[in-house]
């Protein structure tokens, strides 16, 4: 298993749980953004910086991931592409999307798409909170025990 980051839109809160796990399971990780930001020095980390453009960094990231693998991305597309292949998403509050919720995600947030389009003014998520790290925190904890084989 190999960890991929979406890092556009990447919670700073969560970068100490993402490289304490790095470190512990020494877990090959890909942190893929189309601007510079740092989880942590390690040789277990690759930063890729893609070129600017909405899905960039989501397109790289279809294309590297391999079944088996864990995306961390609060980005529902994507995770449904990655899901298509195999793989795994968690996002930055806890979620683990599956096949199971995937569409339903996808299909909620695509509705509020068209809300937003017609001009109904939507709230947008609520702010990122240490509840939410800590819930993200249990969930990847959670998986990595269950999936990850040293």
């Amino acid at each position: 298993m190999r960890l991929f980051v979406d890092g556009d839109a990447f919670p700073n809160l969560l970068k100490p749980i993402i490289f304490r796990s790095i470190k512990r399971l020494k877990l090959e990780t890909f942190v893929v953004s189309n601007k510079h930001i740092t989880i942590d020095k390690s040789k277990l980390i690759t930063y890729i910086i893609v070129e600017q453009g909405a899905d960039e960094a989501d397109n790289h990231i279809v294309d590297l991931v391999k079944e088996g693998d864990l995306v961390i991305t609060a980005d529902i597309p994507l995770a449904d592409r990655v899901i298509s292949k195999a793989a795994h998403a968690i996002d930055h509050r806890g979620e683990l999307y599956s096949v199971d919720n995937i569409k339903q995600y996808l299909a909620m947030r695509n509705l509020m798409e068209k809300i937003r389009e017609c001009g109904e003014v939507t709230k947008g998520p609520k702010p990122f909170t240490q509840k939410d790290a800590h819930q993200f925190a249990n969930q990847l904890h959670k998986f990595l025990t269950k999936y990850y084989k040293i």
